[in-house]
């Protein structure tokens, strides 16, 4: 089932997440849920989706990294910095849209969290695939790009497309998401380094 995405504003998306108990993720209704979260996100043709973003408050997100790597769920996940090196994007949203803005993050980060048949799992993740886990998990959080984004970097995804960049940021060497965080096009994804997630243990 197509679930509806919910738009900023909405309260979902500013209050954080409750954790998903080992009871409730066996459940036939939140295998359900992820099942229609992961169909959602393939109608928009999306790289990641969170729960709270289709007015589901769990810690539970979809994600679609790369071209080579089948879609998979982050549920209860934990970042870990573990570098001090950064990336800059002009991030978009599907629960913000028609915008975007310019946001500098982390850009090797390691995930600790539970699969969707409960079992743990750590990855290791660097670059593009880094940004699109934080801003993905920030969702359950009631964080929004924008939150992050540079001052006065915020602009229409129409008039980015027209103009480009703001003036004072038009210097600024940074990745581009046609559509957003939410909905990176199959080129992008093949642009994607391929190492850049890593299973640990």
């Amino acid at each position: 089932m197509i679930l509806k995405v919910a738009q900023v504003g909405h309260p979902v998306l500013r209050q954080r997440s409750r954790e998903v108990t080992p009871e409730e993720l066996a459940s036939g209704a939140v295998q359900q849920f992820m099942d229609d979260l992961l169909e959602t996100m393939d109608e928009y043709d999306g790289v990641g989706l969170a729960a709270p973003q289709v007015h589901v408050p769990l810690r539970i997100v979809a994600l679609q990294i790369t071209g080579e790597r089948g879609p998979e769920f982050l549920v209860n996940p934990r970042i870990t910095v573990l570098a001090d090196t950064t990336r800059k994007t002009w991030e978009g949203c599907l629960s913000v849209e028609g915008f975007r803005g310019l946001v500098i993050r982390p850009d090797h980060v390691r995930i600790e969290a539970l699969d969707r048949d409960g079992s743990e799992k750590v990855l290791e993740i660097k670059g593009h695939g880094a940004v699109v886990v934080q801003h993905e998990c920030d969702h359950l959080d009631g964080v929004l790009y924008i939150d992050r984004a540079e001052p006065r970097s915020l602009v229409t995804t129409q008039n980015f497309r027209r103009y480009g960049p703001p003036e004072e940021y038009a210097d600024e060497e940074a990745d581009v998401d046609d559509e957003g965080m939410d909905d990176l096009d199959e080129d992008e994804l093949d642009e994607l380094d391929e190492d850049a997630l890593e299973e640990v243990g």
